[in-house]
């Protein structure tokens, strides 16, 4: 038996039997060395070298940064500026809850950090104004989507990382199709609020309390323009920029809001560590994978059996998308990512398809899969937080799906959407 049929079925294999991914991408790699004869240091070796990179520092600051902004404060002031903005039309609690998502995502880099920080106060809130649960819940699950998708996002540095693509041109290329998406569900949740009688604060808006909002929640708003504008200004690297956020949201959960005590601190480390550990280990044994799938030769043997099917790139892409949402049912973010990336990149770049492009439709359709069973993991964020099960949201949420399919489906043939602003920054 040919190792990369050995390969691929025993990850297969792994899976369907309910192996952690992590666990299960390290026993594939194993099983394969040892058919192929190669020594099993291979694996160490590869992972150290994966793990050993300046870029990668910033995965473990952001979801620092992103657990001490969401109990130093910050997400409850964010909320308060956009209820202003947008809670009294129809579906505004709703509504809210999009561009809150959107606004502390540019400060998170996490999608469950920003289902959890946002939904916990989004949620019952949106119950206690007459929204079923089950819509509440799904609001707040796939918003938090947007978490990965507008900049700064840890899916767009590791693929950064592993495609050979500026980590800054990929947080560029994030805005335009994020705020995109957000729109696409703001509309969903408006005729659906329509529809179902969810109405607004019934306050008229008011330029008075909409400036109050903003100037208490400046030190907020604040975070994503010292994180991306430093970055974008050159004045420190996207790695940097994490450390940078760190700081920033200890010293104002502290010192300004005083919503972070010295004694939360201690918590918040470990939950940010056990975090981390998992993201590290999964990139460590998928590096390892990665590499084994080029020695064999694999993706070239992807690009010959593709180009059989078609060589128009827009077919590839579809065929890709589909892929990709279908994995994305089963298998982690991150090792979407970094097993998906190389062997697709060399086949997409004979045909002319930019890496940038190709990169945000691989974070957007990995957003969906935080939205489907069985590994959602916004769907058990959502659920811990409605008191729901976890059928009850994922049936909820299908309808954003479906929408957040669209817009990706959108993205692939119009790929200015993906380009506009790295291109207008040259």
């Amino acid at each position: 038996m040919s190792a990369p049929l050995v390969m691929g079925l025993t990850l297969i294999g792994s899976l369907l039997l309910g192996v952690p991914i992590a666990f299960a991408i390290g026993i594939s790699t194993l099983i394969t060395l040892m058919v192929g004869g190669i020594p099993i240091a291979f694996i160490a070796h590869q992972s150290f070298t994966a793990l050993d990179s300046f870029p990668l520092m910033a995965v473990p600051y952001f979801i620092l940064a992103g657990a001490l902004m969401e109990t130093g404060g910050l997400s409850k002031r964010i909320i308060n500026v956009a209820q202003e903005a947008m809670g009294n039309i129809t579906g505004g609690f709703g509504i809210v809850t999009i561009l809150a998502c959107a606004l502390f995502a540019a400060i998170s880099g996490s999608s469950p950090a920003t289902v959890a920080a946002i939904g916990s106060i989004m949620i019952p809130a949106m119950v206690q104004r007459g929204y079923s649960k089950d819509f509440a819940a799904a609001v707040a699950g796939s918003g938090g989507g947007l978490g990965i998708v507008i900049p700064p996002s840890i899916p767009m540095i590791i693929y950064g990382i592993v495609g050979g693509v500026s980590i800054g041109d990929m947080f560029l290329a994030g805005f335009v199709p994020g705020f995109f998406l957000a729109l696409l569900m703001i509309l969903w949740i408006y005729f659906t609020s329509k529809r179902r009688g969810y109405t607004g604060t019934g306050q008229s808006f008011n330029l008075n309390r909409f400036l109050k909002a903003v100037w208490d929640a400046k030190w907020a708003l604040f975070a994503p323009v010292l994180i991306l504008g430093g970055i974008y200004s050159g004045i420190f690297t996207p790695t940097e920029s994490a450390v940078i956020a760190v700081v920033y949201g200890l010293v104002v959960g502290l010192f300004i809001y005083r919503e972070l005590s010295w004694k939360q601190i201690p918590k918040t480390l470990i939950s940010s560590a056990l975090v981390t550990g998992s993201v590290m280990v999964i990139l460590g044994t998928a590096t390892a994978f990665g590499k084994l799938v080029t020695m064999h030769q694999i993706p070239n043997m992807l690009a010959n059996a593709m180009m059989g099917i078609s060589d128009n790139k827009y077919v590839l892409l579809l065929l890709i998308t589909a892929l990709v949402l279908f994995v994305g049912t089963f298998m982690e973010t991150l090792s979407i990512i970094i097993i998906l990336a190389p062997l697709f990149l060399p086949v997409l770049n004979q045909l002319g398809v930019d890496p940038i492009h190709f990169g945000i439709l691989l974070v957007v359709g990995a957003e969906i899969g935080m939205m489907t069973p069985p590994l959602g993991v916004n769907l058990f964020v959502a659920s811990g937080i409605s008191g729901l099960s976890i059928e009850r949201v994922a049936k909820a949420i299908f309808p954003f799906v479906l929408v957040l399919v669209f817009g990706l489906l959108v993205m692939v043939f119009v790929p200015w959407i993906s380009l506009v602003i790295p291109k207008l920054f040259g």
